[in-house]
């Protein structure tokens, strides 16, 4: 062991009977005795744990003893023949005389091969030498990172988005009100990303979601290769408006219920309803901010759209048409419906009529005179709703809430418009509830299958199903009014998400949901089915470009929506099926009828049998001579 050291080059014989040099790169001693070498074999390493008897058979060069002085005795010189010696004289008798001829080609061939594994070996510890500064590299640059912010668990993933967002643009929607021309489509899908919380701050909680633009909006989503190496998986998704966690409640109102209210003094419908998961900022939307105990309804989009009705209802042409506001306000807990603005919440009861109308029997409707009514009406309204205590949030909405504005007529009585503004419920999972408490989990089932009722209707509208399943929840019902109903109507979504780590299937789930309600504008439908009827000389994928959200992130991604302008217009789904029926081949169509053949081309039977065998075989794809 003494006579071999580190990167010290020697014969070994692999298990296939070769004999070729290696390099030693670890020598253990003591009562093992093994020796760890490798070698180069096309473009990779190999490498074997050998013995010492077998590197001293075959190395005797190595471990060749010392030669015998000529004053040693003499002993049997048979035994002390080496093999070599032997050998040399058995090729000298002329014993073997074929050794003769092999020895002088192996003694010619021996130093070429032996200079190609020298410089493959060479060539192997460059490698190695590279791979070890590289992992001395990668070692520093995790240490550094540690250092910049230390404590935080997520350090990695925080320096990748960072990463990330430096390579974006960001131009987002500013606080305050805008002179652009803010969008008014069928159907308008917002998003609001809420600023973390005091408690997520304290625990290092990681921001995900980035917002470059007011239409696009990146989700980071931690992943991790099969060798665990950490990596982001970025979902762009593109939407008419995306407000990030800097946008007050007016901003939110300037761009999403406001443009509804001129639609409601022209005699149309309007619906503004809230969506996300539990904890996402919902009810602060749509009701108000919490300075203390109770919520300020003024800075909330149910104040600001009452204070825009009343002074809308004074200006030009609207204050010649005579019109009252009322208001009622009710929630949906589980699957029955009580009416916020009476004594006791009595049970109400929600009816179709034979137009087809969705009817709230026993809802009150409570004539306001200005703004001031329409706060109070609020404030009575949330102060008997359903809340209840989770682990997800200390106040959290265990119920829809549904606050409708009604102009009338004050001449006729009859209905003028209608402006609904729905606050969900948050949707929620049994795993992020870990209340052990019975009423609590049956309420998150029924606020879960009312969604998922809601959900199955967004996909049969997308499908242009002939079913609707409206009736499988009182909430649907309620809603059925917010997506059909041709150019009368008019619906709003403002999707609310988190921007926790924890939260990012939440984020995701919210998201997509999002998406699927923003391909069901009535234009998107109407232009589809214009579309196939002629599917041969309409081409979607000249309609639809490609997103620019796609060309920032390379890396892993999931694009939803591409394209730009009127994003209701443009659903993804219906653009892939379309493009994919373009590309599909027409089936060939064969006669069926013997008969119908002779008569039209005057063939003889077997003429027409053979026609038959051929359209038969080319039906079931096999080639006919």
């Amino acid at each position: 062991m003494d006579k071999l050291s580190i990167e010290q080059k020697i014969f070994i014989r692999r298990s296939d009977g070769r004999v070729h040099l290696a390099e030693i790169i670890k020598l253990e001693g003591g009562d093992s005795n093994l020796i760890t070498v490798e070698w180069p074999e096309g473009h990779t390493v190999r490498g074997k744990e050998l013995p010492l008897e077998l590197v001293v058979l075959m190395n005797p060069h190595i471990f060749d003893p010392p030669r015998c002085s000529g004053n040693a005795p003499l002993g049997n010189q048979t035994a002390s023949i080496s093999p070599r010696s032997m050998k040399q004289r058995i090729v000298a008798g002329g014993l073997l005389p074929g050794l003769a001829t092999a020895a002088p080609r192996q003694q010619t061939k021996a130093p070429a091969r032996e200079d190609e594994v020298v410089h493959q070996a060479e060539r192997m510890r460059q490698e190695r030498e590279r791979r070890r500064q590289a992992q001395a590299r990668s070692r520093q640059d995790r240490e550094q990172g540690k250092s910049e912010d230390p404590g935080n668990p997520n350090w990695e993933i925080d320096r990748m988005i960072r990463v990330q967002r430096e390579q974006m643009e960001s131009q987002p929607v500013r606080s305050g009100t805008t002179n652009e021309r803010v969008n008014s489509n069928q159907i308008m899908v917002c998003v609001r990303k809420r600023p973390l919380r005091r408690k997520e701050l304290a625990d290092r909680e990681q921001d995900v979601v980035s917002i470059p633009s007011k239409h696009t909006l990146v989700v980071h989503e931690p992943r991790k290769h099969v060798n665990l190496v950490k990596f982001l998986e970025n979902h762009s998704f593109r939407f008419d408006y995306v407000f990030n966690e800097d946008c007050s409640n007016a901003t939110v109102y300037e761009y999403t219920a406001r443009p509804l209210i001129k639609h409601i003094f022209d005699g149309g419908m309007a619906t503004c309803f809230a969506y996300g998961q539990t904890g996402s900022g919902k009810t602060h939307t749509m009701g108000g901010q919490f300075p203390e105990r109770h919520q300020s309804s003024m800075d909330g989009i149910y104040g600001m759209a009452a204070m825009d009705v009343f002074a809308t209802l004074k200006t030009v042409p609207y204050n010649k048409l005579n019109l009252k506001v009322s208001c009622s306000f009710f929630e949906i807990y589980g699957s029955r419906v009580f009416d916020l603005l009476m004594p006791g919440k009595p049970l109400l009861r929600v009816l179709e009529d034979s137009n087809q109308q969705v009817n709230v029997v026993g809802l009150t409707q409570n004539a306001v005179q200005n703004t001031d009514d329409v706060l109070a009406l609020l404030e009575l309204g949330n102060s008997v709703r359903t809340s209840g205590h989770t682990s997800a949030n200390s106040k959290s909405s265990r119920s829809h809430a549904v606050f409708q504005i009604v102009l009338i007529s004050a001449t006729d009585e009859k209905l003028h418009g209608k402006f609904s503004l729905i606050d969900l419920a948050g949707n929620e999972r049994g795993a992020d509830n870990s209340s052990a408490d019975r009423v609590t989990r049956l309420e998150g089932s029924e606020i879960n299958k009312s969604l998922l009722v809601l959900k199955e209707c967004i996909r049969a509208l997308g499908r242009q199903s002939s079913h609707l399943p409206f009736r499988g929840s009182k909430l649907t019902q309620v809603l059925r009014d917010s997506f059909i109903g041709g150019k009368k109507v008019k619906t709003c979504m403002i999707a609310m998400i988190s921007p926790c780590l924890h939260s990012v299937e939440h984020t995701l789930n919210t998201l997509r949901y999002a998406d699927r309600v923003k391909e069901l504008s009535v234009d998107s439908i109407f232009s589809k089915r214009k579309q196939d009827a002629n599917l041969g000389s309409t081409s979607m994928s000249d309609i639809v470009s490609q997103s620019p959200t796609q060309q920032l992130f390379p890396s892993a991604s999931s694009t939803s929506l591409p394209g730009g302008g009127n994003q209701a217009q443009q659903p993804t789904n219906t653009t892939n099926d379309l493009n994919r029926s373009q590309n599909r081949k027409p089936k060939p169509t064969y006669a069926t009828s013997g008969q119908q053949l002779v008569q039209t081309k005057g063939r003889s039977p077997q003429e027409v049998s053979m026609e038959l065998a051929k359209s038969l075989a080319q039906f079931r794809g096999r080639n006919f001579p």
